[in-house]
């Protein structure tokens, strides 16, 4: 049996809406509608949302939030050690984080991929111009 905080983090699963109602950008909290799109309950997206802000705060006053400070992050986001780390592995998969030289950080692996994903489609599949995406 795999341990749950060295599972492969490799990928994760993400609804696609295909409703322009559905937009991420058009939602009245954007942020919680992506959680909602990577996590399948509402209380684990709420968790989702707080990790990625304390990275994100900590992140921008230099101070990012080191690896070895579960413990606490346990406490911060009252969950199990279990539960956090499936979370976390789903935004480490998904590319909204990294962890890098033991520490959490958000990253732009996500965007990128989503971007290339939209342009290969726009092109190789649609037959469009580039320039028209």
């Amino acid at each position: 049996m795999t341990n749950v905080k060295s599972a492969p983090r490799t990928a994760t699963t993400i609804k696609v809406r295909s409703k322009s109602e559905y937009a991420v950008s058009r939602s009245r909290d954007p942020y919680h509608e992506l959680m909602l799109r990577l996590f399948q309950e509402e209380t684990t997206a709420q968790r989702g949302r707080r990790f990625l802000t304390i990275v994100e705060e900590r992140q921008k006053s230099g101070d990012p939030v080191k690896t070895d400070e579960w413990e606490r992050l346990l406490i911060d986001l009252d969950v199990s050690r279990s539960a956090f780390y499936a979370m976390r592995n789903k935004l480490l998969g998904a590319g909204l984080i990294t962890n890098r030289g033991g520490e959490y950080r958000l990253s732009g692996v996500f965007s990128r991929d989503l971007m290339d994903m939209a342009r290969w489609w726009w092109t190789a599949v649609l037959g469009n111009n580039l320039e028209n995406l």
